[in-house]
């Protein structure tokens, strides 16, 4: 993944609130753009505005059925989270992406696979969390290679917290589970502190942070590029205390 652009960090540093991306203007295809057409009002979800009064999404009446409910933020092409929902259909899987040719890419795959247990926003993930998602709704969060933040000037921009974490431990039933994973090693170490200060999660003594990728994570194809490069790739897998 490369770095920020100037005019990105200009806009991270104008808005200094934890947030879930950074916004980098890809390519959107004609397929992409009929996959919005087409699919959304079966896939999507739109994030509920800052000023609304109510409850948290019902997600049972959005997926037709109650299933333990498994967030992935910042899902990409959308390779895994397709792969997930194919090989976990007992389960239902919230995605959150804001980069729409992603998303576009996604909806095709799972209108085209007939899949049925995803839905999916266009939106930032913190503020899905804090208007959309009830507390202890999630069985599990999956955060997998997200935006490193190279620079050392900029780790604060880093997602993974302790303040985020805590605001997912919330969001997420006891003994649920988080799973995180990135091929920067200084992220890695940034990572295994956050969660060292974080009460709410605890090491999943089945899974050693030094361990291969657990069985349900793909090897994606940006995996497999960071991987050509040289870069180690670590996973954590914690439970909700």
């Amino acid at each position: 993944m490369t770095g920020p652009t100037d005019e990105e960090v200009a806009e991270a540093t104008h808005d200094r609130r934890i947030r879930s991306f950074v916004l980098r203007q890809g390519r959107f295809t004609p397929a992409q753009q009929r996959a919005f057409d087409q699919h959304w009002s079966s896939y999507g979800l739109d994030c509920s505005p800052a000023d609304r009064d109510g409850a948290p999404r019902d997600f049972a009446a959005a997926f037709g059925r109650r299933a333990p409910l498994v967030l992935e933020i910042g899902f990409g092409n959308g390779e895994q989270l397709l792969h997930s929902a194919q090989a976990e259909p007992t389960h239902d899987f919230i995605g959150i992406e804001v980069h729409r040719p992603g998303v576009g890419r996604l909806m095709n795959g799972l209108a085209e696979a007939g899949v049925a247990n995803v839905r999916l926003y266009n939106h930032d993930a913190v503020e899905v969390l804090q208007r959309e998602v009830g507390d202890a709704a999630l069985a599990q969060v999956r955060i997998y290679f997200p935006d490193p933040w190279h620079k050392k000037r900029h780790h604060k921009r880093r997602l993974i917290q302790p303040e985020f974490l805590e605001l997912l431990a919330i969001k997420v039933e006891r003994g649920g589970r988080l799973h995180l994973a990135t091929d920067w090693a200084d992220y890695a170490e940034q990572m295994r502190e956050a969660l060292a200060a974080t009460p709410s999660w605890r090491a999943d003594p089945r899974h050693d942070d030094s361990a291969m990728r657990p069985p349900w994570r793909i090897e994606t194809h940006f995996e497999r590029r960071g991987l050509r490069l040289g870069h180690g790739v670590w996973d954590f897998v914690h439970e909700r205390t």
